[in-house]
């Protein structure tokens, strides 16, 4: 018998073909290779849920990176108040001060308890007069029953401006309670459309100090780079916010009321420009020099850091300030000065309000603005 051939023993439940049970060696079949392990950061080996996930990871990753990058960005910005050469183009003062004023005789649009009288009865009540010197605009302090409101002034400049450096110069500041005095800038057949500039405005005894606010319709906002002396008061300047609060900065309080006036008044600096707002106040004895001296040419940016800064940063002043007239008044209780949280509890003023101004003409000697001149220059 011929030799058999020498085929190794084999496992068939590994080596065999399924189909012939034939060794695989002998038909010259391999196993199949496995494929190789691959690490984990190989893109290869991932399921597509895996890819999903991570895709959405990372587009999240790159929207925070601009996000922040903008963001960052943007608290860093701060416009260039570059110097602007300013000339005269206005001037309120003298015995003439009110021919360029209207008086405003209608209601009072925020429901004070006041009477606001035309140019003939201010006169003849001598609520306003003017001198060489100053302008008076006072509260009638002499009316011991003044059941419908008390008589009162609110002037408007006949002038209206897009923009310009505002000096007023102030002697004297009304104060005491039930007062809500203003001195101020808007469009009031506009408002809020065109935007609303408080330069001076305290309640009653005015011993917190002046607040410079803002009042716009939305889209101003200052949670920006701001440059300033004062306290912010708020951040957003929208007038449907916070009751209408505005975005303000207060200044000490020598900046209104007795306090003030007692140092001889002093003088407030508006600028009103496309890079933003600032306010400058000026005790008598600190003036500049290119406002005291009578050369028609102030240069803001020698004056120092302002006490309110409202940059563009977040406000395109020019689209939210326009049409401004300069406006002066002294309104008494109202939706401010009359609340009872600043009217009694804040100030400790008596009784109510609009009865406290009714029986006591006596309180309101105090309640009147002096006027050195008010003067606006325009670059």
């Amino acid at each position: 018998m011929a030799d058999q051939p020498n085929i190794p023993k084999t496992d068939t439940a590994r080596d065999t073909h399924p189909d012939t049970d034939i060794p695989l060696n002998v038909l010259h079949i391999q196993p199949s290779p496995q494929p190789p392990q691959r690490p984990w950061y190989d893109l290869r080996s991932w399921s597509l849920r895996t890819k999903l996930i991570a895709a959405t990871v990372c587009v999240a990753a790159i929207i925070g990176i601009i996000v922040g990058a903008v963001e960052g960005s943007k608290s860093r910005r701060y416009p260039d108040y570059f110097p602007l050469h300013y000339r005269l183009v206005d001037s309120y003062a003298g015995e003439g001060f009110f021919d360029r004023f209207h008086y405003f005789s209608d209601e009072d649009p925020t429901d004070g308890f006041v009477r606001y009288v035309n140019v003939s009865t201010a006169r003849d009540l001598n609520l306003t007069y003017a001198t060489a010197r100053s302008a008076i605009l006072r509260v009638d302090a002499t009316t011991r029953n003044a059941s419908s409101g008390r008589n009162s002034v609110r002037i408007e400049s006949k002038e209206t401006y897009d923009n310009g450096l505002f000096v007023f110069d102030i002697l004297h500041t009304p104060y005491g309670c039930a007062t809500w005095p203003a001195l101020w800038l808007t469009d009031g057949y506009n408002w809020p459309f065109n935007g609303e500039i408080d330069v001076l405005e305290a309640t009653n005894n005015g011993t917190d100090g002046n607040a410079v606010t803002l009042h716009t319709t939305p889209g101003c906002d200052m949670d920006v780079l701001r440059r300033h002396t004062g306290d912010a008061i708020y951040t957003t300047c929208d007038n449907s916010t916070n009751a209408n609060a505005g975005c303000g900065v207060r200044g000490a309080s020598l900046t209104y009321g007795k306090e003030m006036n007692d140092n001889g008044g002093g003088i407030y600096a508006l600028e009103l420009r496309d890079a933003g707002i600032r306010a400058w106040f000026f005790t008598r004895d600190s003036v500049p020099p290119d406002i005291s001296n009578e050369s028609h040419t102030p240069d803001p940016s020698t004056w120092g850091t302002a006490l309110a800064d409202f940059p563009n940063t977040s406000c395109d002043v020019p689209s939210h300030f326009k049409n401004q007239s300069i406006i002066a008044n002294i309104d008494l209780c109202g939706e401010y000065a009359g609340n009872d949280e600043v009217y009694a509890d804040q100030f400790g003023c008596p009784g109510e309000c609009s009865k406290f101004v009714q029986y006591n003409p006596g309180n309101f000697t105090q309640a009147f603005w002096e006027f050195g001149a008010f003067k606006v220059y325009r670059a």
